[in-house]
């Protein structure tokens, strides 16, 4: 096979079968049932979608890819849910410390631990990378996993984000979560990449993408095996172990999964590594990034943003092969419709 990414049979208009019943509908008209991506608005990103989806998994068409190697990945923050104007694990370090601060009076004198207490996110900004994972590894270390897991299930099950007053797991796409249905629906093995942390994930990432835990690759800090009170336990250090960010998203696609993936989602510049080693392997190959333009029911950022920017992913995405997704443009909702 030929590798010609996103050729003209991609481009295609097909027919085909309702998406995973997981999947929170719109009310459709029956004609609309047998749209797989019903909260798509008809142009270039959801014709390459479907178009792809059907060359790959027609068994006599050129492009056909087995089951086995029909592997897909998505970046999480700012792909699958919202990520501005602050990542969501962000935000739950914030509240860690807040729910922390009264057993230890000595933060006073750490610098980023009294920004957050204050409220100061100027002064959190100001000492860089260095404050912030002085945040990270006081709120995510010095317990077991078991303990973490827990931490991490409440707050996202409780947690709340001020402009839209919606639990996180409720501000999670309509557009992509159909599009993780429709690929499932297809036997693709569908994946998370993300710099976020891959146990503040896996909690609950099978109920909201319908994608398992162990199907979650993400960044990590070192954790040590210990026996207490008879039974074994694993127990987070204040180490960084992975960051899968960047360059290091290609190569914890190779070190978890060993298969390079045939479809790739992003949202920023950090996702293109991920993207390129998709779209170099052979044979069709699907890459795409969405482009936050809604700032009525989102927000809208991109080249300067501190999150997801997106610069590269804009200028280069002819050179390099992928789609830009118009968030304003190509998606009928954002959030789903309860």
């Amino acid at each position: 096979m030929t590798n010609h990414r996103l050729s003209v049979r991609c481009l295609r208009t097909f027919v085909v079968g309702p998406a995973l019943a997981l999947v929170v509908a719109l009310s459709a008209t029956s004609a609309d049932a047998q749209d797989p991506l019903p909260s798509w608005n008809d142009g270039p990103s959801k014709t390459a979608i479907v178009g792809f989806v059907n060359a790959v998994t027609d068994q006599s068409g050129l492009d056909y890819v087995p089951p086995a190697e029909r592997i897909a990945t998505f970046d999480n923050d700012g792909t699958l849910w919202k990520e501005a104007p602050v990542y969501t694990r962000v935000v739950f370090a914030f509240d860690r410390v807040k729910a922390m601060a009264s057993d230890h009076p000595e933060w006073k004198n750490n610098p980023a631990l009294k920004a957050v207490l204050d409220g100061d996110l100027k002064a959190l900004a100001a000492l860089g990378m260095k404050g912030l994972m002085d945040v990270l590894m006081t709120t995510h270390a010095g317990m077991t996993t078991v303990e973490f897991k827990t931490i991490a299930s409440d707050w996202i099950a409780t947690a709340k984000d001020e402009r839209f007053n919606k639990r996180y797991t409720e501000l999670i796409y309509q557009p992509m979560l159909e599009v993780l249905a429709y690929l499932q629906a297809n036997e693709f093995k569908t994946y998370i990449v993300s710099g976020g942390g891959v146990d503040f994930m896996r909690p609950w990432t099978d109920k909201v993408y319908n994608i398992p835990p162990e199907q979650v690759i993400g960044s990590s800090i070192v954790t040590k095996f210990e026996m207490r009170n008879g039974a074994p336990v694993l127990v987070r250090e204040p180490k960084i172990f992975f960051v899968d960010d960047k360059d290091g998203k290609a190569i914890g696609i190779q070190r978890i999964i060993g298969r390079r993936p045939i479809a790739s989602f992003g949202n920023a510049d950090a996702d293109i590594p991920m993207l390129k080693w998709a779209l170099a392997g052979e044979g069709m190959r699907l890459g795409m990034l969405v482009h936050h333009t809604d700032a009525e029911r989102e927000y809208v950022y991109d080249r300067k943003s501190v999150v997801g920017k997106l610069d590269k992913g804009i200028d280069d995405a002819a050179t390099g092969g992928w789609m830009l997704i118009d968030m304003k443009k190509d998606w009928k909702v954002i959030f789903p419709v309860h």
